[in-house]
């Protein structure tokens, strides 16, 4: 994939908005999970990027989001396959949010990281789970916090993707 200095500067951009989002969303206490899991402000910033730059930027953008929070100390990791699950699959899957109309790619993206969420938590943290059955320990802890991400999603993304300027469009510059 080639990248020009215009792709450059956008990759930047979502990347430095995602950064910001997602330490917005780690400080605050709504819908903060005790043992990791929050309200995800920064996916906001993935999905319109998605939408923005197209599939595989989007995918790239996502997957440096992940080496980000992991320089920024905010990933957990208990096994390879476990970071995998949680951050590498779990965050890429808002790069092919495009693939999809809007809301659909928003739905489907917010689920299959729900998945490989509960997937993780079923294989890797059981001890949260306890005497509970820990598939519905994982299905309901997960839930927590990606339900009302999916709906901050549904209800904010396409709101800002409608107000991007299409590739090719110029975008009027105010002359003062």
């Amino acid at each position: 994939m080639k990248l020009s200095i215009k792709d450059l500067a956008y990759i930047s951009l979502y990347l430095a908005l995602f950064i910001v989002f997602d330490y917005l969303s780690n400080i605050i206490s709504l819908f903060k999970m005790p043992y990791g899991g929050t309200l995800g402000i920064g996916v906001i910033v993935l999905l319109v990027a998605s939408y923005h730059l197209g599939i595989k930027k989007g995918i790239l953008i996502t997957l440096a989001s992940v080496l980000l929070q992991f320089i920024t100390g905010r990933v957990i990791i208990v096994s390879p396959y476990q970071f995998v699950l949680d951050y590498l699959l779990a965050f890429s899957v808002y790069g092919i949010a495009k693939l999809f109309p809007r809301y659909q790619g928003i739905i489907i993206s917010n689920l299959l990281r729900y998945i490989f969420h509960v997937l993780s938590g079923v294989i890797f943290f059981k001890e949260y789970a306890g005497s509970k059955n820990v598939i519905v320990y994982s299905l309901i802890y997960n839930a927590g916090y990606m339900i009302p991400t999916l709906i901050l999603c549904w209800l904010v993304v396409p709101l800002i993707v409608k107000r991007i300027p299409q590739s090719g469009t110029q975008v009027p510059v105010p002359i003062s």
